[in-house]
């Protein structure tokens, strides 16, 4: 029998972990508890009770694996700076078992095409002077390589596979997070952004555009 992903709990609120631990495990996660990174986990699930921030950059600066942040911080500032500090997602606390799960699997099947390759999507996409590999994971613009985490290199796909069109954020998420909107669309604003830093040498023209109140588009300004 296939084992299920293993998860990397890194937590602070120690009757918290315990109850993380038992909702994973009863859908088929193996668990470990502890900040071994050396170990083999295909994500680390951080928990922590105010500020976790710096925690998180440390985190992010000794592992690739994807890190989902679980925070008491509901704010939009907190939620902002835990992912530009390097986590791919964050679940305020207190938090709604089937949402943590439904984001846990997402990120997963992230990582799950990073590391297999994209069996089902193969090629190369193009537009303007961007180039993606799909079977390489490798992106170009004007032929400098870019360095994207996997969800800026899935956003950036699902781009480059619409072109020209105006694209919300209930869309994205349901493409490339892989959950539905819920109203809290940070992780859309700031994946771009950090896609746009990638793509953008200076601030203008920017490929991936802004469109008020709806989401954004990739277009190329003539």
């Amino acid at each position: 029998m296939r084992e299920g992903p293993r998860v990397l709990l890194i937590g602070e609120d120690a009757r918290l972990a315990a109850v993380l631990r038992n909702i994973l495990e009863a859908e088929g996660f193996r668990v470990d508890a502890g900040t071994d990174l050396a170990a083999q986990h295909d994500l680390v699930l951080l928990e922590v009770e105010h500020d976790g921030v710096e925690l998180t950059r440390q985190l992010r600066e000794q592992t690739c694996r994807p890190i989902l942040m679980l925070a008491s911080g509901a704010d939009v500032e907190h939620c902002v700076a835990g992912l530009e500090a390097g986590a791919d997602d964050y679940v305020a606390k207190p938090f709604a078992r089937q949402e943590l799960l439904a984001r846990l699997r997402a990120l997963l099947r992230g990582r799950s095409l990073a590391v297999e390759g994209t069996r089902c999507r193969v090629g190369v996409l193009a537009y303007a002077d961007v180039k993606l590999d799909l079977d390489t994971r490798e992106a170009w613009r004007a032929g400098r390589a870019l360095k994207l985490r996997h969800l800026a290199f899935e956003l950036l796909t699902y781009f480059l596979r619409n072109p020209e069109r105006v694209i919300g954020r209930a869309e994205l998420l349901e493409h490339v997070w892989g959950y539905p909107y819920d109203g809290e669309a940070n992780v859309v604003e700031v994946t771009i952004s950090r896609l746009r830093q990638a793509l953008e040498e200076r601030a203008e023209p920017r490929l991936i555009q802004t469109v008020r109140p709806i989401g954004y588009m990739l277009r190329a300004r003539s």
